[in-house]
């Protein structure tokens, strides 16, 4: 009897498969622009956007913010917060 090899092996078999969001179209992410000049714990109109209506900080997945701006942001808003010009 002739020994199973790695290709005889059915092909999906409990191993990591793609997902069903693999295998759709990707979606661009809503990013959003400004000028990083104007990130600043005074810009309460800006930072605004970045946070959701509990006030949350949205994370770098829907902002689209590379991950040094993204933190200068958390700074930001945690400034702001602290200063109560946000809440």
């Amino acid at each position: 009897m002739p020994r199973k090899t790695r290709t005889d092996k059915p092909e999906r078999r409990g191993g990591r498969g793609r997902s069903l969001s693999e295998l759709r179209t990707p979606r661009p992410k809503p990013k959003i622009d400004f000028t990083v000049d104007a990130l600043d714990y005074k810009n309460v109109n800006l930072l605004r956007q970045f946070v959701t209506d509990q006030g949350r900080i949205l994370p770098r997945k829907y902002t689209g913010l590379p991950a040094h701006y993204q933190r200068r942001l958390n700074r930001a808003i945690k400034r702001a917060r602290q200063m109560l010009l946000m809440k």
